[in-house]
């Protein structure tokens, strides 16, 4: 078993990853077949926008792991929830 130091960051949340990501891959597969199947360019954006956002959903769950683990070395009484959560929402403006 592997000790923490040597773990991912997202750990803890990787079942809930690997869910959402095998979603994702399935929508880019259900818009394949829509190409193939000549559906109409509003169809075909509005799945590739839903896509776009379940990756940025994604990308923010593992900004939050990623941020976490970083910040368990800052210093004692610093509020570690508001800086990650000032971290996500950079980062959801940023997307």
């Amino acid at each position: 078993m592997q000790n923490v130091a040597e773990m991912p960051d997202y750990a803890g949340s990787k079942d809930d990853l690997t869910k959402r990501l095998r979603r994702i891959e399935g929508q880019v597969r259900g818009v394949a077949g829509m190409v193939e199947a000549d559906r109409g360019c509003r169809e075909v954006l509005q799945q590739l926008a839903a896509i776009r956002s379940a990756v940025n959903q994604v990308s923010l769950l593992l900004a939050r792991s990623y941020a976490c683990q970083c910040l368990a070395g800052t210093q004692p009484g610093e509020d570690h929830e508001a800086l990650v959560d000032d971290l996500l929402s950079v980062l959801g403006k940023a997307t």
